[in-house]
């Protein structure tokens, strides 16, 4: 596997490298040893998929708070996705800023996402499937979220929001302005 550090601190694009023949390819995408020589988390107690319908929604942002807070790392398993982070770590370098990852079931690419990040997605196809690997159990006294087009984070969709579901529409604001990182 390949780790690439993203802009925001903490965060990976893990690819997998694939062996190939005529038969197709074989690749690892988690290595328990490979994780925790880089010092990332290697346990998850939780694997979920999300189903989405059409091209244009949106899932997100959505976090959990300590004592919760969870380590994901996300797979696009059908179709395609922009996948977008905020790092709302108010000690790192990279606090309340965004950046946005294509991951498609042809890129083969998984997201890191570290605790303390704002996790959302917009659909870029038709009938998407995504995988999560998650570090802790869901506890919904913790689960947050922010908005999806808070002005303070500027996250730049690439198409206009088909469908997001009530819930995510009424997370609140962040009142802090932040500075957008580039895709």
């Amino acid at each position: 596997m390949l780790f690439q550090q993203a802009l925001l601190e903490g965060a990976f694009v893990i690819e997998p490298e694939p062996h190939r023949d005529e038969r197709g390819f074989f690749a690892r995408t988690f290595c328990t040893r490979e994780f925790e020589a880089r010092g990332l988390a290697s346990h998850f107690v939780q694997h979920s998929i999300s189903s989405t319908v059409r091209k244009g929604t949106v899932r997100g942002m959505h976090f959990q708070r300590p004592p919760h807070a969870e380590v994901k790392v996300v797979t696009c398993t059908r179709g395609a996705i922009f996948d977008a982070i905020v790092d709302l770590r108010p000690a790192s370098p990279t606090f309340r800023r965004w950046q946005g990852f294509e991951l498609t079931s042809d890129n083969h690419r998984r997201l890191y996402i570290p605790e303390g990040f704002a996790h959302g997605f917009q659909t870029l196809t038709d009938e998407v499937e995504v995988s999560y690997l998650i570090s802790a159990f869901y506890a919904p006294e913790s689960a947050s979220g922010i908005r999806h087009d808070d002005p303070a984070i500027g996250i730049d969709w690439p198409l206009c929001v088909s469908s997001i579901s009530d819930k995510d529409r009424s997370w609140p604001p962040l009142d802090v302005p932040t500075v957008p990182m580039p895709v």
